[in-house]
């Protein structure tokens, strides 16, 4: 079974891009662009206090007309995240993202972000394994393996 470790060793998921509480939307917006990533960090003294996603900006900067330029992230991020260990395999991401409606999970280490990992991320190891066992099996019933 694939863990997020394994995701995190390939490269396949995307480092943890954070701000401080006090910066901006926009700021976090910014990173969020220059990353090409769809969530960022929000951390401080290296701790993890919360997560700002671009559904955040939707639902609590566009819809409530508020200002990204002069809002401070701290006023609108999520901070009851839920984070997944190392350890944990992608079937279990999985739960917890369709559980809590959520695209991203931060990956912590002894109380330290060490990455995050996507929906994206996860679905996309796991229709590679799949399609390696398939490929395998195959392999296996054609006899393909051994040089025939």
């Amino acid at each position: 079974m694939i863990t997020v470790k394994d995701l995190i060793k390939r490269q396949i998921t995307q480092t943890a891009v954070s701000v401080a509480p006090t910066d901006t939307v926009y700021r976090a917006l910014q990173l969020m662009a220059e990353n090409n990533v769809g969530a960022v960090m929000i951390c401080e003294e290296n701790k993890i206090i919360g997560i700002f996603t671009e559904r955040d900006y939707c639902r609590k900067i566009i819809l409530m007309g508020r200002s990204s330029v002069n809002t401070p992230i701290n006023d609108i991020m999520t901070k009851n995240m839920i984070t997944v260990g190392l350890d944990q395999t992608l079937e279990e991401c999985i739960e917890l993202m369709t559980k809590y409606h959520i695209r991203h999970l931060p990956v912590e280490e002894n109380k330290q972000v060490v990455g995050i990992v996507s929906m994206r991320d996860v679905m996309t190891a796991i229709i590679s394994y799949k399609q390696d066992q398939i490929d395998r099996l195959e392999n296996y019933i054609l006899g393909s393996d051994y040089g025939h």
